[in-house]
């Protein structure tokens, strides 16, 4: 029997940080559920204890009962039966979500009165990788519990209590209803209309959803334009219904990739509704913050993809020989499977620093609502970091689930494009991790004003101050790289032109990326010396980057600003079929 937690030392050592304590004591809430659950933990160290054993029940799960059936999953993909409106897991999949309610692993950050683990989303982040590893597409059923966090947190107590503990045993799959046809980034066009019985005070959905996840799901969270004659988001508000006849799916998705999870698009028959929280605040409060989840979510994912092809290629490039050597013992096969492994090490470090941060910053603004006003600037300061790192953590580990991907099948050469090896479907799988949850181009434009706005040099000064790395062996490095993006920076600030920081954004959160995994790797080296090969090799192909961003956003590329057609080239002429 393998082990997904076992096998992989990298995550334990991300979960033995210290800097989980005060998530466990914040989570915990002084421990005070030992005295009413006898499974709650009474300490620290028995609360990390249990994370592991949590974590170790799921490491089995994916290595036995969701790896080896990944590729028969991906053979068979879901079906819609037209004439009963219900779609149809591969039966693997079915028992895989069996198997993981029985193990109470569906209510992984809820409260235990409803019958969750409550447990971090630190933990959770960790769980995620592993089921992806698995299966990619299983994780998009795993990992729709943020639904349940939404409701958790801006429902009301008879709906937490109606939904919650059968969410969280696994009765009930759930579905984050939010893009139409003609809404997919602009959310703000949504045109889904929910009406209201003057009567009774009852709403009701009347519209169509498109690429939608899961959208067979028995609970379905909808985004909807409650204020007529609206047409921003300010005239969105949250509903929660339940899948049924009236919720017809018109189709699933034909996809490249995650097949065993279904993509639909549903039509909305006079729905019946309820609220969640209120009118108004459905974008830009509630669906905010589920999309932020639901973006780390998927960084989870693409590592837990980019974990799974690197292992296929560093298997292969053992054991393949040629030229009467084993192909890992050429140099640029190493160099290739080097900067994959640290790949995954900068992204893990990261969605663990991100998790964190998420988990302090919920913890710590519940407090201030609940009215303890001494943590109001410490909760404004993580909020900001929170709104930095999520989408920073989005945008790196999806590239490089994508890159580690690429260079997998290239190692496996030939073999790795045909089905014999698992790193094609890794390959496919990962494609979507940069699409949807907001595009990569998307998590640049949500990242890069914590850049400009000192929440990163505010961030990293006191990172400095609390790991004492400006006297280390690395201070130096980071001292480099923190003037080469001041300066990419300041030129941007200093430049006329509002579109130039458009054109340079990505630059700048490219330039931010690589010195974050500076810092996160020099302080991991520090605890554990053996990491510190990979540190230097990170800061050897980090700072060349930045001093090539750095050049370019000061040569300016005056060329790309506006629309130029000279640089883009005319449109093509139509000649062949639609879409060649």
């Amino acid at each position: 029997m393998g082990n997904f937690f076992h096998d992989n030392p990298d995550i334990q050592f991300q979960l033995r940080r210290p800097e989980l304590d005060e998530v466990i004591l914040l989570t915990e809430s002084n421990f005070r559920d030992a005295e009413q659950f006898s499974h709650a933990p009474s300490s620290v160290e028995d609360a990390r204890d249990s994370y592991g054993r949590v974590l170790e029940i799921v490491g089995a799960i994916a290595a036995d009962d969701i790896a080896p059936y990944a590729a028969e999953v991906d053979e068979a993909g879901c079906v819609l039966d037209r004439g009963a409106n219900r779609v149809h897991y591969a039966q693997p999949t079915s028992h895989a979500l069996r198997r993981l309610s029985q193990a109470d692993l569906m209510g992984f950050t809820m409260p235990r009165r409803y019958g969750g683990l409550n447990l971090p989303c630190t933990v959770y982040s960790m769980a995620i990788e592993i089921v992806s590893r698995a299966d990619a597409a299983l994780m998009n059923l795993f990992g729709l519990q943020e639904i349940s966090s939404t409701i958790n947190d801006f429902a009301d107590e008879e709906i937490k209590a109606s939904y919650l503990p059968r969410l969280c045993s696994g009765e009930l799959t759930a579905a984050m209803v939010l893009t139409e046809p003609d809404a997919g980034s602009d959310l703000q066009a949504i045109r889904l209309a929910a009406s209201q019985d003057p009567s009774t005070g009852g709403w009701y959905l009347d519209g169509v959803k498109r690429f939608i996840t899961n959208g067979c799901g028995e609970v379905l969270l909808v985004l909807a334009r409650s204020e007529p004659g609206t047409s921003d988001g300010r005239g969105l508000s949250l509903f929660l219904c339940d899948g049924g006849d009236k919720v017809r799916v018109r189709r699933i998705e034909e996809k490249l990739g995650i097949h065993g999870s279904p993509t639909c698009e549903l039509e909305f028959h006079h729905v019946p509704a309820v609220l969640i929280g209120k009118r108004r605040l459905g974008l830009i409060r509630y669906v905010m913050a589920l999309m932020n989840g639901a973006r780390l979510g998927v960084a989870c994912q693409a590592l837990g993809i980019a974990e799974a092809a690197y292992r296929v290629a560093r298997r292969y490039a053992e054991e393949r020989v040629q030229f009467k050597r084993p192909v890992i013992r050429f140099p640029a096969v190493a160099e290739m499977l080097a900067t994959m492994r640290l790949g995954l090490m900068v992204s893990r470090a990261l969605i663990t620093e991100t998790s964190i941060t998420v988990d302090l910053d919920r913890q710590i603004r519940a407090r201030v609502e609940a009215g303890d006003m001494t943590l109001r600037p410490r909760s404004k300061k993580l909020a900001r970091q929170s709104d930095f790192f999520t989408p920073l953590a989005k945008l790196v580990a999806t590239e490089t689930a994508n890159k580690v991907a690429y260079d997998a099948m290239q190692v496996l050469g030939g073999a790795g494009y045909m089905r014999d090896f698992a790193v094609e479907r890794h390959y496919r799988d990962a494609r979507i991790t940069n699409i949807y949850e907001g595009t990569s181009q998307l998590q640049v434009v949500a990242a890069v004003g914590g850049i400009t706005s000192g929440v990163l040099s505010d961030w990293a000064a006191d990172f400095r101050a609390k790991h004492d790395l400006d006297d280390s062996a690395a201070g130096q490095s980071l001292r480099e790289a923190g003037d080469l993006l001041n300066r990419a920076i300041a030129s941007v600030r200093d430049h006329t032109d509002p579109r130039f920081a458009d054109l340079h954004a990505g630059r700048l959160v490219t330039m931010a990326a690589d010195l974050v995994g500076m810092y996160l790797l020099a302080r991991d080296a520090h605890r554990d010396p053996g990491r510190s090969r990979l540190a230097e090799l990170h800061t050897q192909l980090a700072l060349p980057r930045m001093e090539q961003c750095l050049r370019i956003v000061c040569d300016g590329l005056p060329g790309l600003l506006g629309y130029p057609e000279e640089m883009v080239g005319p449109l093509p002429r139509e000649n062949g079929p639609k879409g060649a």
